[in-house]
């Protein structure tokens, strides 16, 4: 643990904030939730306890400002890839690659949103129902706005295909990226066209 750093260099509370963000991610990502403590954080950020605690009063308080961030960052990504075109096919390409560039990005932090050691807790659970409410709800209103299905039909179909291009591309992160991702976006895009396109477009027969 670098205390003397610590005295040396007084960094502005943002920007010591997202450093111990950083750091608990790291951490968090390689042991889960349950085995890693306030003191592996620390160390790995190179403060001292009290700094840590100075800003997260709790290991669970770090941990759900860190879900919070990762699950903004995706339901962002979904909505940026609905609301970049208005060609429905590309919308679901767009979509689809949404996830997959959430799983391949640097840090796999999306292992705090999918894959949490600590999903039974509520506060935890209440933040993933949250985000996938979102991103389900954005989908959702796109089906409808360009088709003849009502809300709760839209809201399963939404449901369907953001839950397979959650579970595709963490099946293609643990297969080690066998096929290169643009052709995997690709694959799964075309899939999910195949059922979607069918429902006939607002104003049509």
């Amino acid at each position: 643990m670098n205390s003397a750093g610590e005295g040396r260099v007084r960094l502005p509370r943002s920007e010591r904030r997202a450093q111990l963000l950083r750091a608990a991610q790291d951490v968090f990502v390689s042991k889960g939730y349950h085995s890693t403590s306030m003191d592996d954080i620390a160390e790995n950020a190179g403060v001292s306890k009290p700094v840590l605690y100075q800003h997260f009063t709790s290991k669970l308080e770090l941990y759900l400002a860190l879900l919070d961030g990762r699950a903004a960052e995706l339901v962002g990504q979904v909505r940026d890839a609905l609301q970049s075109t208005e060609d429905n096919k590309e919308r679901v390409n767009r979509a689809m690659r949404a996830y997959f560039d959430f799983v391949d990005a640097q840090g796999e932090a999306f292992r705090l949103v999918f894959e949490s050691d600590q999903r039974n807790d509520p506060e935890v659970a209440g933040r993933v129902l949250k985000m996938e409410a979102e991103c389900v709800s954005a989908m959702a209103e796109t089906i409808m706005a360009d088709t003849h299905v009502d809300k709760a039909r839209a809201e399963l179909l939404a449901t369907g295909l953001l839950g397979n291009a959650e579970v595709s591309a963490r099946k293609w992160i643990a297969s080690g990226r066998a096929i290169p991702k643009d052709e995997a976006v690709q694959l799964m895009s075309t899939l999910a066209w195949r059922g979607i396109s069918h429902f006939p477009r607002e104003g049509e027969a």
